[in-house]
């Protein structure tokens, strides 16, 4: 939470539609890659300069623009100018902790998502995309993290599997999102396995490694809900149809999505619930053997008691004691010293607090 009031901390007192970059800087250069496609076949390619990201007036064709990289502020100038998108929508795409929303411009749409992944250390990885919705262009702005969710989407365009071809923008950009939610699923299924492993641990021999644990996984659910939970508003906001850039054919597919995003809100909300009853199982746990070592304590001490009163007495150096001069006074003394803790134990026994 610092590091992030610290980023956005660098645009105090600037005017609306500057453009600063607020996000981790990446050691590569943006790349950004061109599919036009429409129902014959796919032309895919990789450009170098912005002028060939110019939409194409023949509304058959769509174009799918994918931008790898967002430190490069004028190149995503340039991109702006050339498809002529507002500076603030260009703010808000270089501003890489936007809140999921969904504005309507007019003549495109502006969509925020967030993109979790499952690093090789096992660590979720958050990256935005946002998406604009044109007349007959898709653009995609991620953020520059190796790899994404969307190779399933260029496999079907590139070999003409389903509708993604004969269908138009709209389209596209539900086949992104639900490639996004869909990812969803993985990423909670993983999380679900690590919940199960914990809650084993718990049961099995918790210990103070196991309260980090615990309290690790709690922030990154807190972090996978911030990230879904405004989904549903997004997808709401598409399904009501308030811009003509979404048809009717697209609008039974995004309530397959939003059907999706509350299985996931659902899933979060049941992990949430399960880890604060894993702390309350652990913290119940530690103060049952808490317990269970102070009542043994409390027995050895109750044994010893008279025990020690008894030594304590024929401890005293007194002249005059009768039992001192006993031939067998010794033996008596731990005769009966045994017979007292004899028979607290069996008291306790009976009592069975032991």
């Amino acid at each position: 939470m610092v590091r992030t009031i610290k980023k956005r901390s660098v645009k105090s007192g600037l005017p609306p539609g500057t453009l600063v970059h607020i996000g981790e800087l990446r050691d590569r250069d943006i790349r950004i890659s061109v599919m036009n496609y429409h129902a014959g076949g796919c032309e895919e390619k990789e450009i170098k300069a912005i002028e060939e990201c110019m939409s194409h007036s023949d509304t058959a064709i769509v174009s799918w623009i994918d931008v790898e990289g967002l430190h490069e502020i004028e190149a995503i100038r340039q991109l702006g100018d050339c498809q002529k998108l507002h500076p603030l929508v260009l703010e808000d795409i270089l501003n890489t902790y936007q809140r999921l929303k969904a504005e309507d411009y007019g003549d495109y749409l502006y969509i925020v998502l967030k993109m979790l992944r499952i690093n090789t250390d096992g660590e979720i990885v958050t990256e935005q995309v946002s998406l604009v919705l044109g007349s007959n262009v898709v653009i995609s702005f991620q953020e520059g993290v190796e790899g994404d969710v969307f190779n399933p989407i260029r496999e079907r365009l590139r070999n003409g599997k389903g509708k993604i071809r004969e269908l138009g923008v709209d389209y596209l950009v539900y086949a992104l999102m639900d490639a996004i939610v869909d990812n969803y699923f993985v990423v909670m299924e993983q999380v679900g396995e690590r919940i199960e492993a914990l809650e084993d641990e718990v049961m099995a021999d918790p210990c103070p490694e196991t309260v980090r644990k615990i309290h690790q996984l709690k922030r990154e659910v807190i972090l996978l809900r911030k990230a879904i939970w405004p989904l549903r508003e997004v997808i709401g906001a598409l399904e009501r149809r308030d811009s003509q850039l979404i048809s009717e054919t697209v609008v039974i597919y995004l309530r397959d999505i939003y059907d999706h995003t509350i299985q996931v809100i659902d899933t979060i909300e049941t992990s949430r619930d399960m880890l604060s009853g894993m702390l309350d199982v652990y913290l119940s746990s530690i103060s049952n053997r808490m317990n269970e070592i102070m009542k043994f304590l409390t027995i050895i001490g109750t044994i010893f008691i008279p025990l020690t009163y008894i030594a304590g007495v024929y401890g005293m150096n007194f002249q005059f004691m009768p039992e001192l001069h006993w031939q067998w006074g010794y033996f008596a003394c731990l005769g009966l010293m045994l017979s007292v803790a004899v028979s607290l134990l069996f008291y306790f026994k009976r009592k069975k607090w032991l």
